[in-house]
């Protein structure tokens, strides 16, 4: 990949432990990073410090990185505008700069989730605000922050509405020991980096509860068949879900604790409640809200999802961990394909 189609410039809207990461890896690709605090204060405590002492601390900014909370001077900054906010301030950020953006703005994003209360995929909630015109994307792949800052062997998936822009985003990230694949499937990227995060909920809930590997692997597999049945209903490619974006992120955040959704099941599992268990975490957990979106979207596909239905009723419903895997392990017999 050749640098001269890595963009020279981008903004970073979100300072929390993965945008920052991925601020890092562009910066240390000799792009120009604005990272964006809605927060003053953290902005200009970060912009000081040349660290993310909240979240990624003893972890240096390079001098090409640095911090604003102003939306006009990231709009200024470049025409390549990334997006790493939680799901439920998505279309609220969209609202707040389309009046600035202009016709060589191209927006992608790197976060997780659906829409709360309309089960939208992210790339919908876009084209509501913005119009299908303007160029855009996303990344996703089995990828923890901070090993991303710390520069450790990481792999992700960059997905656009065009070739041309996957792989100018791929370009940007792409350099040193990250590896980044180009597709044109966003709506299985989509899938994939949103269901992943419910099933991890339900791998913690089972760990949490003390029931072992084979468990564990059962909910793994079974949760992969969930996401494949959606996302065949709505015309994803398979190759996209067995790949780093659908089955690696899944393997990822179901078996290592840095997942936040694992830890929020493990918690439940062993008894805490889903408030204090969230405020415990002291970050997004994306999964917690999108168990109810994704309930709407298979509804809307008429597609079953049971392992999503039930992580939903614990978090939602107050059913009891136990008796929700009592209710999945009493269902009807079947054939596995």
């Amino acid at each position: 990949m050749s640098n001269a189609e890595r963009p020279e410039k981008i903004a970073v809207y979100g300072a929390g432990s993965w945008g920052t990461a991925l601020a890092l890896q562009l910066a240390r690709n000799g792009i120009e990073v604005l990272l964006w605090d809605f927060n003053p204060e953290q902005a200009a405590s970060y912009e000081k410090a040349r660290e993310n002492t909240h979240y990624l601390p003893g972890i240096p900014f390079p001098d090409n990185l640095h911090c604003t909370d102003s939306l006009e001077l990231m709009l200024n900054h470049a025409d390549e505008q990334l997006i790493v906010i939680p799901s439920h301030g998505f279309r609220t950020l969209l609202q707040n700069i389309k009046s600035k953006l202009t016709s060589t703005h191209a927006i992608f994003w790197a976060t997780k989730g659906l829409e709360v209360g309309t089960g939208k995929l992210l790339h919908e909630v876009l084209i509501d605000e913005l119009g299908d015109n303007i160029p855009y994307g996303l990344v996703s792949g089995p990828t923890f922050a901070l090993e991303v800052a710390n520069g450790l062997p990481s792999a992700m998936t960059a997905a656009a509405s065009t070739p041309q822009f996957a792989q100018k985003i791929a370009n940007a990230f792409q350099g040193g020991n990250y590896r980044v694949y180009t597709s044109d499937d966003v709506l299985g990227v989509e899938l994939g980096g949103a269901i992943k995060n419910v099933l991890a909920i339900a791998a913690g809930i089972s760990d949490g509860l003390g029931f072992g590997a084979n468990a564990r692997a059962a909910i793994i597999t079974r949760g992969l068949a969930e996401i494949m049945r959606l996302a065949e209903s709505l015309g994803a490619k398979n190759e996209t879900i067995m790949g780093l974006s659908g089955v690696g992120d899944l393997v990822l955040t179901c078996t290592d604790n840095q997942s936040r959704n694992r830890r929020l099941g493990l918690a439940l599992g062993k008894g805490q409640e889903v408030n204090a268990a969230i405020e415990e975490i002291g970050q997004a957990v994306e999964g917690a809200k999108s168990s109810h979106c994704i309930g709407l979207l298979a509804e809307r596909a008429s597609v079953e999802m049971p392992i999503c239905e039930h992580v939903h009723k614990v978090i939602y419903e107050g059913l009891e961990p136990k008796q929700a895997v009592k209710s999945l392990l009493g269902r009807e017999l079947k054939s596995e394909f």
